[in-house]
């Protein structure tokens, strides 16, 4: 029997509230010393705040009952979630390499000692953060979205901290704006994938954990089973799989008890919440389509 990802509601706020914390204190310390590290990480953390919000706000629509108009309900809002959430994190990216890059023309000192605590508090905030979402990372887009921005907000407040130790030995003052592009670059990685996955769901593409070909063999091992065809495999929403598939038997016989243990064997081995089965009998032989005459 299929059951939800519980939604992880505390994590969501804890979440929120650690990195609107940190938020005011990056942006206040980078401010005061003039790093665009640091600035930049703070508006980064700002999307993540964000994104938090939207991804929260879309699992609370998600448990929405269904109307006349929306059969599947609300569910589809986790996976729009996703996507406004990559897509505003690829511009903000772009923007901080732009101003970033205007730096090297015009390199300004910081207080390497202060990045380094600031951001040394940010290793701390972030890696707490990621944890809080480790949980559901594997059976949600937006919770593995959450996860994965925090674990690489955690590696760049890392990065910043060694700049700023390099920068107290060398003086080396373009240490700032490169590390902050590759804040940015670290961060256009990790959203790549979350954005391919997005759009491929909201496309109604098979779920990247869910292997085509191997729900075709385990329908087809069953008993009576000919064949299977007309098989559509889509995500209702990040956690939320449907299948329909039309199956050939060679009988008609405990047609319910077929259809009621073949579902089940879908649910308990690809975790498909919605399953919907329609029986033929005999040899099946693909409709030919004509070519269109107009």
């Amino acid at each position: 029997m299929h059951t939800q990802t519980p939604k992880p509601n505390a994590a969501f706020r804890w979440g929120i509230l650690l990195n609107a914390a940190y938020i005011i204190a990056e942006v206040g310390f980078g401010t005061l010393i003039g790093s665009i590290a640091l600035v930049a990480d703070a508006l980064h953390n700002l999307s993540d705040v964000l994104g938090l919000a939207i991804a929260w706000f879309a699992s609370w629509l998600s448990l929405r009952r269904p109307t006349a108009q929306r059969t599947y309900g609300y569910k589809g809002s986790s996976i729009l979630a996703a996507l406004i959430n990559a897509v505003f994190l690829l511009v903000a990216m772009g923007a901080i390499i732009v101003e970033a890059a205007s730096r090297f023309a015009h390199p300004e000192p910081i207080q390497g000692a202060t990045v380094m605590l600031v951001a040394g508090v940010g290793i701390v905030v972030n890696g707490v953060t990621a944890l809080l979402f480790h949980q559901g990372k594997d059976h949600d887009l937006n919770i593995r979205g959450a996860f994965l921005h925090m674990a690489a907000d955690a590696g760049v407040s890392l990065g910043v901290v060694l700049a700023g130790g390099l920068y107290l030995l060398t003086g080396w003052e373009w240490l700032d704006p490169l590390v902050s592009i590759g804040v940015a670059v670290v961060v256009l990685i990790s959203t790549w994938g979350l954005l391919k996955d997005a759009v491929n769901l909201a496309m109604a593409a098979v779920p990247k954990a869910i292997d085509t070909a191997a729900v075709t063999r385990c329908i087809e091992s069953c008993d009576t089973v000919i064949s299977c065809h007309d098989l559509h495999i889509w995500a209702l929403s990040t956690t939320d799989v449907a299948l329909t598939v039309h199956v050939m038997r060679t009988t008609g016989e405990n047609n319910d008890w077929f259809l009621e243990k073949l579902a089940q064997k879908l649910r308990d081995h690809f975790d498909i919440a919605h399953v919907t089965i329609q029986v033929e009998y005999g040899d099946y032989q693909p409709l030919r389509i004509r070519d269109n005459p107009y």
